[in-house]
C-alpha cells in the first residue's frame, strides 16, 4: 500500500529533480576539468556497462595505455613529449570520473522514475516530461561518445562543434530539471498550473544560448589563449584573424575571432539578463538576486581567466558559474511563467 501522502508526492519528486540537477552541475564542472587537463581522449572505447570498471591491475593499465598510444593525440603530441604510464593515469582518471558521473545521473533519473511510475506517484501530465528528461540523459551520453570519436582517428583533439553540442545539451537538461522541479514544488503546495515560457524568458534564453555556444567553441579551440589582455586583444579592439576562407568560416573556426565574439557578446547577454532580472524582482526577489550574482561573478571570472592566461582554477570556476547561471535563469524564467498564468506569489 502506498503510504506517501498525496500532497507530498510532487514535493518528493521536486526534491529528487533538484538533486539530479546538482549532479548535472557537478558533471559540467568535471567536464571542464577534463577539457582543461586534455583528458577527454584517454579512454578510447565506448563500453556503457563494462566500462564502469577502471583498470584493476598493471596488465589492464598497460592495455588501456596501448589503446591510447594508437590515436593521434599520443603519436603527435604526448608521445613525442615523453608521456609514460604514470602520466597517462593522471588524465585517465578525470575522464573515468566524468563517465561515471554520467552513468550515475542516468541511474538517478531512470531508477526513481520507474519506481515512481510503478507506485503511481507521478502527477497527471508529468510522466512524459520526466521521461523526456531521462531520454535526454541517454542522448547526452551518445553525444559524449560522438564527441570523443571525433578525436580518435585523424584529429589530435575533439571537434569543437561536437563539444558544444555535448555541453549545451547538458545545460538544456539542467534547465529542464530546474523548471520541472519548480512546477512540481508549486503543485505540492497548491493546485497550481505549470508555468508558461514567456517571450522575455525565451529571448533571454536564446541570447544566453549563443554565449554558451561561443564559450564551448572557445574551450574546444583553446581560444582562451588567443589573448591575455582585456579589453584589448593584441593591443587593439578588433584582432587579426584568418580571413582566407571567408567570414562565416572564421566566425566558427578562427580562435581569435571566436574569442572576440565570446568576450563582447557577453555584454549583450548581460543587458538581456539585467532586463529579465528586473522583471523577475517583483515576483521572486531571490531569483532576481541569483541571476545578478551569477552573471556578475561570471563576467569577473571570464576577465580574470583571460588575463591569467587561462589559469586552471579560474577556468574551472568559470564553467561552474556558467552552469549556476543557467540554473538561476531557469528559476527566473519560471517565476515569469508563474505570473503569466496568474500564479505569482
Amino acid at each position: 500500500m502506498n503510504t506517501v501522502p498525496l500532497r507530498s508526492r510532487p514535493l518528493l519528486l521536486a526534491n529528487w529533480l533538484f538533486s539530479v540537477a546538482l549532479l548535472v552541475i557537478i558533471i559540467v564542472t568535471v567536464g571542464g576539468i577534463t577539457r582543461l587537463t586534455e583528458s577527454g581522449l584517454s579512454i578510447t572505447e565506448w563500453k556503457p556497462f563494462l566500462g564502469a570498471l577502471p583498470p584493476l591491475n598493471q596488465a589492464d593499465w598497460q592495455a588501456e595505455f596501448e589503446l591510447y598510444q594508437r590515436i593521434p593525440e599520443y603519436t603527435q603530441i604526448n608521445g613525442p613529449a615523453g608521456m609514460d604510464l604514470a602520466a597517462f593515469k593522471s588524465i585517465y582518471w578525470w575522464e573515468w570520473i566524468h563517465r561515471q558521473l554520467g552513468r550515475l545521473i542516468g541511474l538517478a533519473l531512470v531508477v526513481p522514475l520507474a519506481f515512481f511510475a510503478i507506485r503511481r506517484m507521478i502527477p497527471q501530465g508529468y510522466f512524459w516530461r520526466l521521461f523526456a528528461l531521462a531520454a535526454l540523459v541517454a542522448l547526452q551520453g551518445s553525444f559524449g561518445w560522438w564527441m570523443v570519436a571525433s578525436g580518435l582517428e585523424t584529429r589530435t583533439d575533439v571537434s569543437h562543434f561536437r563539444l558544444a553540442i555535448h555541453l549545451c545539451t547538458a545545460l538544456i537538461l539542467l534547465g529542464g530539471l530546474i523548471w520541472t522541479a519548480l512546477d512540481l514544488r508549486r503543485l505540492g503546495k497548491s493546485s497550481a498550473q505549470p508555468a508558461k515560457l514567456t517571450m522575455i524568458a525565451t529571448a533571454t534564453g536564446l541570447i544566453l544560448f549563443i554565449q554558451l555556444l561561443l564559450g564551448a567553441w572557445v574551450a574546444g579551440l583553446d581560444a582562451g589563449l588567443a589573448s591575455d589582455s582585456w579589453p584589448l586583444m593584441q593591443g587593439r579592439f578588433f584582432p587579426e584573424f584568418d580571413r582566407s576562407q571567408g567570414i562565416l568560416w572564421a566566425m566558427s573556426h578562427d580562435p581569435f575571432l571566436i574569442h572576440w565574439m565570446h568576450r563582447w557578446w557577453a555584454w549583450v547577454a548581460v543587458g538581456a539578463l539585467v532586463f529579465m532580472a528586473r522583471k523577475v524582482k517583483p515576483i521572486s526577489r531571490k531569483a532576481s538576486i541569483a541571476i545578478h550574482a551569477a552573471f556578475g561573478t561570471q563576467i569577473l571570472l571570464g576577465i580574470a581567466t583571460v588575463m591569467s592566461g587561462v589559469d586552471f582554477h579560474l577556468a574551472v570556476l568559470h564553467q561552474l558559474v556558467g552552469a549556476l547561471l543557467v540554473a538561476s535563469v531557469a528559476w527566473g524564467a519560471h517565476a515569469l511563467g508563474r505570473q503569466s498564468v496568474g500564479l505569482a506569489a
